[in-house]
């Protein structure tokens, strides 16, 4: 799983991180400071609640493809 963010979006209510302090950081203001890129192995489901609970949807979760692309 992979999260992108668009930091330019967050409003800093610090909410991904208050549901997801494994996945998401936030800097001293209270705004989202994760860069866009993978999510740990084990913390996907703490990566949905903290995305689900920005009220801004600034995180968009991105499921990882498949090996070896689509099926023919």
């Amino acid at each position: 799983m992979r999260v992108e963010i668009d930091g330019d979006r967050c409003a800093g209510h610090a909410r991904c991180f208050a549901l997801a302090p494994e996945v998401y950081d936030i800097d001293d203001d209270g705004y989202l400071a994760t860069p866009s890129g993978e999510v740990p192995a084990g913390l996907e489901e703490q990566a949905r609640r903290g995305a689900n609970g920005c009220p801004e949807r600034v995180i968009t979760l991105l499921a990882d493809s498949p090996v070896g692309g689509a099926a023919a």
